[in-house]
This record gives C-alpha cells, sequence and structure tokens, in this order.
C-alpha cells in the first residue's frame, strides 16, 4: 500500500549516518537539546585528548564515570549543557584552558514510544530527539493490510485526566501534509486501528466482507471491490442496509453516496 513506500521512504532517509558521528539504533538526528536520562549511552568526542573519546553509559542514578573527573551526573541536562559541564569542569580542574569537546548520543535508552495495532512490528522503541510518526511507523515497518485510514496518537498530561489524542489521516501523509506528521514525544502510544468493514452481497463477482480503508469510500468504489457488477446485476436499484438509531434500515443507493462502516451493499437482479 502507499503507506508502506511513504514509511520506507522515511526510514532510508533517516538511515544516512551523520558525518563524523556514530549511529545510534533508530538513525535519527541528534539534536543538542535532547534531555539526557538513565541508560542512555554518550558519544564524547575530545579533540586534545583521545582518551577522553568514547562510550559512556549513563547509570540508573543519572550519572556515568568520566576519565580525569570521575563520576559526572547527566540525568536531566541537555546534550549542548553535557558539553559545557564537561568543559568548564576541566578547566576548573587546571586540566585543560579550552577543551573541545562534543557530546553525542550513541543509543537512546531512556526514552520510548510504543506502536501498536495493524502494524507489522508492533513494539516499544526507542524515541530520538526529532521522531516523528512517519518514523516510528517506519521503525515499526509500516501499517499492515487490515490497518484502517488513519494513526492515533495518545498523550499522557501533566495530570492523570490530560490525555491528549492527535489523529493523523494516511492519505494526507502521502499527498505530503506535513502537518499530519506529528513530531512523538517520551510516552506517546502510536495506536493504528484495524480498518472497518463493510459487506457487498448480490449481483457481483465476489461477494463478501471488504476493509473500509478510506474515509470517503463511494458505493461504486465499494462494488469495485467486490470484483464489480455481474452481468445480471442492476445498477439502477442497489441498495444499502444500515443500522440508523438501532433500526435496521433500507435505502435507495446513489453510486456516489458515502458507505458507512457496517453498511451491506445489496446489488438486485436485473428484471430483463
Amino acid at each position: 500500500m502507499a503507506l508502506k513506500t511513504l514509511a520506507v521512504a522515511a526510514l532510508l532517509l533517516v538511515a544516512v549516518p551523520a558525518v563524523g558521528r556514530p549511529q545510534d539504533s533508530t538513525g535519527a538526528t541528534r539534536g543538542p537539546d535532547y534531555v539526557i536520562g538513565a541508560n542512555d549511552v554518550l558519544w564524547i568526542t575530545s579533540y586534545d585528548d583521545e582518551d577522553l573519546t568514547g562510550r559512556f553509559t549513563v547509570d540508573g542514578d543519572g550519572a556515568f564515570t568520566y576519565p580525569l573527573l570521575g563520576r559526572v551526573s547527566a540525568g536531566g541536562m541537555t546534550l549542548r549543557a553535557a558539553e559545557a559541564y564537561l568543559k568548564r569542569t576541566l578547566v576548573q580542574r587546571g586540566l585543560f584552558r579550552n577543551p573541545q569537546i562534543t557530546v553525542a548520543i550513541d543509543e537512546y535508552r531512556s526514552q520510548k514510544v510504543f506502536v501498536i495495532g495493524e502494524v507489522r512490528r508492533p513494539g516499544v522503541y526507542p524515541l530520538s530527539g526529532s521522531m516523528t510518526l512517519v518514523e516510528a511507523l517506519a521503525l515499526a515497518d509500516s501499517a499492515s493490510p487490515d490497518a484502517g485510514h488513519e494513526a492515533v496518537v495518545v498523550r499522557q498530561g501533566a495530570g492523570a485526566e490530560d490525555e491528549e489524542v492527535i489523529r493523523a489521516n494516511f492519505r494526507d501523509l502521502e499527498n505530503g501534509n506535513l502537518s499530519q506528521n506529528v513530531v512523538l514525544r517520551d510516552g506517546d502510544t502510536v495506536i493504528v486501528p484495524r480498518a472497518e468493514t463493510i459487506y457487498v452481497f448480490g449481483e457481483v463477482r465476489a461477494p463478501g466482507s471488504y476493509a473500509l480503508r478510506d474515509e470517503d469510500v463511494t458505493v461504486i468504489q465499494a462494488l469495485a471491490l467486490a470484483g464489480g457488477i455481474s452481468e445480471r446485476g442492476s445498477t439502477g436499484r442497489v441498495e444499502i442496509v444500515r443500522i440508523i438509531d438501532g433500526e435496521l434500515r433500507e435505502l435507495k443507493a446513489d453510486l456516489a453516496d458515502v458507505v458507512r462502516p457496517g453498511d451491506t451493499i445489496v446489488v438486485p437482479e436485473r428484471f430483463f
């Protein structure tokens, strides 16, 4: 489906390594304002002393052990702030006059997003500083064939009841509507619901149930899903059986009418 193409393209885009920095498992861009957390793995580069360059894991207390300085508390700091702290401390201890140090993320382990529902690889994924919805779907190997027309991002607010729900339409994303490509936050849950179902019976070539993967599917598009009207079918007397206010109603349908989830489309036989 088109969403898979979009997701694969996004995965290829984020997988291009940044020059001079190690890549983490997400391949995403590491911004200097990323907040360091427990279990993150830092890559620190010193241009003055190669013994100060390497990988350093932030422990559960938010600190890591750094040569010459001992325990350094980095939890809650941004990458930019951690760089400034290391430089300042090396100068204050008389070790360097103007140390040149960069701090990047080698592996994201402290912040996570959850991707569930109709994706090929649901699970928990490490969150980069700028991961978007499309990138998260790419990590989950895109939506499955049973997916509906949208993804839902559930975000927990400050209070227990401050839950925010953000909906993103797949077709809008495919058409380049970047406002739909939500930038994710730590703890976000991405849900891809299963497509709702319609039913097509009567004089069609392949009667049965079909997934409703778009919002505005018309009767003629629904008939196309069922292989089209058979030679004995009548296009002028198509009906929709729909539940309205708890009652089953039979409605005369125009081919341009939009169907609803749960509708049953019935194509009668021609009189002659």
